[in-house]
């Protein structure tokens, strides 16, 4: 089965910058797209990021278009999310998932999940 974990959330203030690190373990991490996804209290788990499995190819939402950037290295089986600008809007738990089908698309059918790193950002 396939784990991830993340890491790297925090407390930052307001245009600050944070990275997040999501390590897999399990499965053939190259051929998977994975994607990030955040959720505040009394909201829906919106899609933030995704990335293909060769890395070439990425996506985001509006929200965090310009401000986010995801990468990964797949000979350390690690996906990243970099984030600058912050916002207080921002704030929320943020959970790495997988992709099986390689694309990391907002659509792709997401099936594996992190336990998710808490992002606060203070305004």
């Amino acid at each position: 089965q396939v784990q991830l974990v993340e890491s790297g959330g925090g407390l930052v203030q307001a245009g600050g910058s944070l990275r997040l690190s999501c390590a897999a373990s399990g499965g053939t991490f190259s051929v998977y797209g994975m994607g990030w996804f955040r959720q505040a209290p009394g909201k829906v788990r919106e899609f933030v990021a995704g990335i293909n499995g060769s890395g070439d190819s990425t996506a985001y939402a509006d929200s965090v278009k310009g401000r986010f950037t995801i990468s990964r290295e797949n000979a350390k089986n690690t996906v990243y999310l970099q984030m600058n600008s912050l916002q207080s809007e921002d704030t929320a738990v943020y959970r790495c998932s997988r992709d099986p089908t390689g694309w990391g698309r907002a659509f792709s059918p997401f099936d594996s999940w992190g336990q998710g790193t808490q992002v606060t950002v203070s305004s």
